[in-house]
């Protein structure tokens, strides 16, 4: 199907799920519940820059600092237990079944002007599919605005690879090998990042779409969609959130669109909490898809590995 952006906002969310696999996108109208979600997480960046201003703090402060800063301030987001109760609040605006929705933790990015930084903690992502990171093919990606966000510092689409082959380095990436290191060490990072990002092998993306919503709205779209960070051009830090989502019935189904060039190993399933009890997805639905994987490597990401003050 040609590539779709619906703005509906009374959509049934098995409806959704169904129209995201064959290639649409939802950009779902400002909304009380994900407001709230961005509130919470532009109070956390407030904080964690003190006396500097979020949005122009790379203009004052050596890109270092700027990164311990994130440090920080990126995991006590996705770990802390209100941006739980605020992603699950989410999920029932929108209508989920949350004794059968399960979600990957909250990602909060920053992204400053690209001349400052686009390693580790600010990672530029080139074109890629998260199927790539070893997601399963009924992933849902969930991506909202919090400030700082224009047509040259939001995230682009590129329709004209909807279910169309790449050559692309997946095969590359081992999801038990990223938990176990390069996760740990985005940090480390600042002014090139040699972790393994699955990426295009030298090909063209094509066209893109960019997609720029005002603060409370949210996207919606399949982790199949090929997508990337547009390069921060403006004099302002882009701030965001975003999370993932399967529906347990979409994993016993193995829904979602075909798989038609992901060759990455291990599954992310594990990651994934149900939203009204945190439990983990049960280990006879992982087994659908751990699929090769490193016996070296970590099943599931251990946050404490990371610093959070």
């Amino acid at each position: 199907m040609a590539f779709v952006i619906s703005t509906e906002s009374d959509v049934t969310d098995e409806a959704r799920r169904e129209r995201i696999f064959s290639g649409e996108v939802f950009c779902f109208p400002p909304r009380d519940s994900i407001r709230a979600f961005s509130e919470f997480a532009w109070e956390l960046i407030e904080a964690a820059f003190g006396a500097h201003n979020p949005l122009t703090a790379h203009d004052d402060l050596p890109v270092e600092e700027y990164v311990r800063i994130l440090g920080p301030l990126k995991t006590g987001f996705t770990h802390h237990p209100h941006s739980k109760e605020l992603l699950r609040n989410v999920l029932v605006d929108l209508g989920a079944d949350i004794t059968r929705t399960y979600f990957d933790v909250p990602k909060l990015r920053a992204v400053p002007p690209a001349s400052y930084l686009t390693a580790g903690l600010g990672y530029n992502y080139t074109p890629h599919r998260d199927t790539w990171y070893s997601s399963p093919q009924c992933q849902n990606n969930w991506w909202a605005p919090i400030l700082g966000v224009t047509d040259k510092s939001c995230m682009a689409f590129h329709p004209e690879f909807w279910q169309r082959p790449t050559d692309n380095s997946s095969a590359q990436f081992d999801a038990y090998e990223w938990n176990r290191s390069s996760r740990r060490d985005a940090a480390l990072y600042i002014k090139e990042d040699p972790r393994p990002h699955p990426r295009l092998s030298g090909q063209d993306p094509g066209s893109e779409v960019r997609i720029v919503g005002e603060v409370g709205s949210i996207l919606s779209f399949s982790g199949a969609q090929l997508h990337a960070t547009v390069p921060n051009t403006t004099g302002q830090a882009r701030f965001s959130f975003d999370f993932r989502t399967i529906s347990l019935d979409d994993l016993i189904a193995k829904a979602g669109p075909p798989n038609v060039d992901s060759h990455s190993t291990g599954t992310s399933v594990r990651d994934y909490l149900r939203a009204d009890t945190y439990e983990r997805v049960p280990d006879e639905i992982v087994a659908l898809y751990d699929e090769g994987g490193s016996t070296d490597g970590v099943l599931v990401f251990d946050p404490s590995v990371l610093e959070v003050t």
